[in-house]
Order: structure tokens, then C-alpha cells, then sequence
């Protein structure tokens, strides 16, 4: 099985400040995670400004506000995304960022970002996909709140720009359900199964609940890229700490993970080489259920079946009855092939 990608999600958890941005990273490699993800926007290229809230936005501990006004409040400059940059490459970890507008492809393109992602929401905004795909580098598209049309209107989208070119990135699809926190029983992981048939493509989760169970089983599922959202503390003031995990959890998720990969192995049905220790012990023979003398024809009464498993196996039980001993044999001896005639 080959190694599943673990985003650590830190979106805009950061609150707007590089330092925490910082110890987002330092916490996603602690875990042991592939890629730390940010987003990448300015409030007046995503938002009008009377724009609600979500409801899982509003945490009731600030006065109510706009989209935009908590969008703004969360912005990262150009300088913040190339101190996260540096440090990130410093971490030895791959910095990501979602971008929700065109001037934020043109801007992590630059800095030289390596995949990009497509979020749930902007899944029908063809523009802003097209401009994505323009940038010929890998593509994660999430896919929540969407019908399976819509995925393959943003497939289709992504395609026809690289129609012609022989080197194709790549996309992968995310599994998601956009609730945060998104509860256990809507959270459909057949779906994967359904986009992996439906495109042909590799099939991760973007995974919003509360749980470590989930993702483990979207791996065990052949999920190859899982992404999930973590913060430094759920107490934090902002829109997605409630819905997050907190270091600890996802470094436990992590490990859950790369033990999945280890159990699912490769696949052939055939005895694990610990297992051939056991096999002579646990398995087992033909032996004499009591004293046989030489010359003596063997009958079923004359066999038993014991442990271990080093002499004629049970199956050949029928070729032995009938046959002549041609030496004594003692009760409760392995048979030999030589004992007969």
C-alpha cells in the first residue's frame, strides 16, 4: 500500500498571526504529517460585505459580525505567506494553501507552491478552476456539498485545459461532508467507493468529525489522502477551532493511520513468514492411536490426528488406510511415509 498523505488542515486557525501560523506547522510535524494547508484570500475578492455567517461560525463569545469582517480579521499578507513558506521548508514538511480567488492562484503559484486545492465551495466556480488548472500542478478537488454532476463538471473543467499536454498533473478527489463538526452518521464513506468507480481517479477524505475512527477506516477503505483540520487549542476564539482537533488527537490520528497501512499489506493470501514458525506447531498429523505391529494392515481405528503438524498431513488420512506396516509402530508416533508397504 503506498503511503497515505496527511494534511494537517490549519486553514485560519492562525487567527491572523504568523507566530501561531508557526506553531501550527511545528505541531502538523510533530504528528508526523505530510503538508500543513493554510488559505489564501482577501475578504473583498470572496465576500460581500453583508455576507452571514455560517452558523458553526459564530461562537457567540464576540459580537455578531459580517462574513467579511471575520474574513478580514483573518487574512494573511504576502510577507506572512512567505515566512510560513520558509519555515515550513525549514520543517521539512510541505506547505499548502487554498486559494479562494484568482489573484491568490497567481500569488502561491509564484511563491512556488507544489499542489494545489480546490475547496468544497468552489467547486462550481469554473473560473476560478480553470485559473488552477492553468498552473499544471497537481490538483486536490474537495467535494462537499456536492452531487456527483457537479464533481464531474469540475473533473471535466480541469481536464480540457490539460487536453493536449502530455504530462498531466494529476487529480485527486476528497471525500467530504461540509458540516463542522460534521456528525458520524452523515458522513457516507461508501461515497468514496462511489467517486472512485465514477472517475477512475485516486480518492481521499477531507474529514470534519470529531473522531479518529473515521479516517482510519477511509484508509482501510483505500482512501490515499486524508485532510483534517487541527488547532492548537478548541478554546481559541474563531470560526473552525470548534471543529478541530488539537495536536495530541491528531498526532494520534497519524499514528492510527501508518498502522493501517502497515495491517493492510499486500494483498497475497499466503502464510506471513512469523507465521511459518506456528504452522508446525499449531497444525496437525497422522499418528498411531495405539501400538501397530510390522506387517499389520492399518485401519481407521489404527490413526489419530495430534499436533504438530512436522508429519503426513489429515488430508492423506485415505491413501495410508489399507497399507501393510512394514516395522513395529509405537502409539502416538508421527507416521512416516516408510512405515508402509
Amino acid at each position: 500500500m503506498a503511503k497515505v498523505f496527511i494534511i494537517a488542515e490549519a486553514g485560519v486557525n492562525h487567527n491572523g498571526s504568523v507566530e501561531t501560523g508557526k506553531k501550527l506547522i511545528d505541531a502538523a510535524v510533530k504528528a508526523g504529517c505530510d503538508a500543513v494547508k493554510f488559505q489564501t484570500f482577501t475578504a473583498e475578492n470572496i465576500a460581500i460585505k453583508s455576507a452571514p455567517l455560517a452558523k458553526y461560525q459564530y461562537d457567540g463569545r464576540e459580537p455578531r459580525q459580517s462574513q467579511f469582517e471575520m474574513l478580514k480579521k483573518l487574512e494573511l499578507s504576502a510577507r506572512a505567506h512567505r515566512e510560513l513558506f520558509r519555515h515550513c521548508a525549514k520543517r521539512k514538511i510541505m506547505f499548502m494553501s487554498t486559494p479562494f480567488d484568482e489573484e491568490s492562484v497567481e500569488f502561491l503559484d509564484v511563491l512556488g507552491m507544489k499542489v494545489f486545492k480546490i475547496p468544497s465551495g468552489e467547486i462550481t466556480n469554473k473560473p476560478l478552476i480553470e485559473k488552477i488548472a492553468a498552473k499544471r500542478k497537481p490538483v486536490i478537488l474537495s467535494t462537499g456539498m456536492s452531487y456527483l454532476k457537479e464533481v464531474e463538471s469540475a473533473v471535466n473543467w480541469i481536464n480540457r485545459v490539460w487536453r493536449g499536454s502530455k504530462d498531466r498533473p494529476g487529480i485527486t478527489l476528497l471525500h467530504c461532508v461540509s458540516n463542522y463538526p460534521a456528525d458520524i452518521k452523515d458522513i457516507n464513506l461508501k461515497a468514496i467507493e462511489t467517486l472512485s468507480s465514477a472517475f477512475g481517479l485516486p480518492v481521499g477524505l477531507s474529514d470534519h468529525t470529531m473522531m479518529i475512527e473515521v479516517a482510519v477506516a477511509a484508509v482501510a477503505m483505500g482512501a490515499g489522502v486524508i485532510e483534517k483540520h487541527f488547532t492548537l487549542d478548541r478554546n481559541m476564539n474563531g470560526p473552525d477551532h470548534k471543529a478541530s482537533f488539537e495536536p495530541d488527537e491528531l498526532r494520534n490520528m497519524v499514528a492510527a493511520i501508518r498502522n493501517i497501512e502497515k495491517a493492510m499489506g499486500d494483498g497475497v493470501k499466503a502464510p506471513r513468514k512469523k507465521e511459518r514458525e506456528i504452522r508446525a506447531v499449531a497444525r496437525k498429523s497422522l499418528v498411531a492411536a495405539k501400538d501397530i505391529k510390522s506387517g499389520a494392515v492399518i485401519t481407521r481405528n489404527d490413526i489419530a490426528v495430534k499436533r504438530p503438524g512436522t508429519g503426513i498431513p489429515p488430508e492423506f488420512i485415505r491413501q495410508i488406510i489399507n497399507k501393510k506396516a512394514r516395522v513395529n509402530i509405537k502409539n502416538d508416533s508421527l507416521f512416516k511415509r516408510s512405515d508402509f508397504s
